[in-house]
């Protein structure tokens, strides 16, 4: 089996080399990710092309038209998905899909997403202009309000219910209305649901959204799992009372004691190893005045981790640490939990090996890592084998304007993607 997968590597390996002039166009990727950033900014320059809104609309229709210009059939599915199709040597075969999406938070960044997408179509554009033909038909998935949801890809995989059809999004419509406005049919949503393994393997670029990989000069990260997240409200309840006639010793303090429980989070995520995230994000206290004792807190509490089995354990050490805080505090806390919560998806081992070696073959340094924030492919992996394929975030940052990735990354990103998709082709 070793001496197997040694030789299927040296032969990816012979192949990227023997294939080096294939190549993404590094300045039509630049110039793509300009051109859509013009969609859906406000009279500020500000980019708002959250799902839904006039900016989405516009930016889909641009993109659409780009797709159809690189020969692809051109369909969106009643989810809203954007799907481009490319036919193989063999229709019988199961389609390799690749993409992202490109609609983004308020405010945001004009890579999150988009470089993913514009990298899909170029591997379109590449395999185009070098008149190559794969065996299995292809197919550029441009996924709907993944900062919302991720709705399209949720529908697509079957887990987007009735109920969160009626969910509001923030453009302000319900999604299922929002659907409809991008040319899709919620009363339809079940004909878009795809099988399990009727994808032979769905492909995601993406920028990193952190700093590990710029930090380390790493120019190519293999995605190992995208994490499961948890959110529960946390709230704390002592007495509210005079804040100058109240001894210090008789007082039931709520935000002392929140105070002392967010510590604890901090102490007992980093008290195992791991790559595990702990985040008490929201803070807000009762009455909210300066001469009264805070009598109540209510707290937003976050855990994520690659494994479903940590995060519980690492809550049941923080349900412990509570209990003795509330005792020494005379308080009550007491959790919530939310439902409907991502949970964790692990990354195809083949595609990781598939990836990390076309990046090697090209000359390209890797990290195994994982993904701290949630995307499309943590929806698919129910119903295909996924991987991800991470390029560097300047500075970290993300969801922000000051977003940024280089092109010259983009592009060993989007040949990265190429390699592996010519080499699945072969499998």
């Amino acid at each position: 089996m070793k001496y197997v997968l040694t030789a299927s590597l040296l032969l990816l390996s012979f192949t990227v080399c023997s294939q080096s002039k294939i190549a993404a166009n590094e300045q039509r990727l630049q110039n793509r990710i300009f051109e859509l950033s013009q969609f859906g900014k406000d009279s500020s320059g500000k980019g708002y092309r959250v799902a839904y809104t006039k900016g989405d609309q516009q930016g889909r229709g641009y993109f659409i038209n780009l797709m159809k210009k690189a020969a692809l059939e051109v369909t969106i599915d009643y989810a809203g998905n954007i799907i481009g199709k490319r036919k193989g040597k063999n229709p019988a075969l199961k389609p390799i899909a690749f993409g992202s999406h490109i609609d983004m938070v308020p405010d945001g960044g004009n890579y999150d997403g988009c470089v993913g997408s514009i990298g899909a179509l170029e591997i379109m554009e590449v395999l185009n202009e070098n008149k190559i033909v794969t065996d299995h038909p292809l197919e550029v998935i441009i996924f709907s309000n993944e900062e919302g949801g991720p709705v399209g890809s949720m529908a697509m995989s079957g887990v987007l219910t009735a109920t969160g059809l009626k969910e509001k999004s923030q453009s302000g419509l319900t999604i299922a209305d929002g659907i409809k406005a991008i040319g899709g049919n919620p009363d339809s949503i079940q004909y878009c649901i795809r099988k399990k393994g009727n994808i032979k393997a769905f492909l995601e670029l993406h920028i990193e959204q952190g700093g590990i990989l710029e930090k380390e000069n790493i120019q190519i990260g293999v995605v190992e799992g995208i994490v499961g997240i948890v959110d529960w409200d946390v709230t704390i309840e002592g007495f509210a009372n005079h804040a100058g006639t109240t001894p210090m010793n008789m007082r039931q303090d709520a935000l002392l004691a929140a105070s002392k429980f967010i510590i604890a989070v901090n102490e007992v995520i980093n008290s195992v190893k791991g790559n595990q995230v702990g985040t008490v994000g929201k803070i807000a206290a009762q009455p909210g005045a300066y001469n009264v004792i805070p009598g109540k807190v209510v707290l937003g509490l976050e855990i994520r981790d690659l494994s479903a089995e940590k995060i519980e354990m690492l809550f049941n050490e923080i349900e412990k640490r509570a209990a003795a805080i509330a005792t020494s505090s005379k308080v009550s806390i007491r959790f919530i939990r939310h439902d409907n919560v991502p949970k964790p998806a692990l990354t195809d081992k083949g595609l990781q090996t598939i990836i990390a070696t076309a990046a090697k073959a090209l000359g390209f340094t890797t990290k195994t890592m994982q993904s701290g924030a949630g995307h499309d492919s943590q929806e698919i992996a129910l119903i295909a084998p996924v991987g991800m394929i991470f390029i560097p975030s300047i500075g970290g940052i993300s969801h922000s304007p000051k977003e940024f990735s280089k092109a010259s990354d983009m592009a060993n990103g989007a040949n990265v993607l190429l390699q592996t998709i010519l080499q699945l082709d072969k499998e």
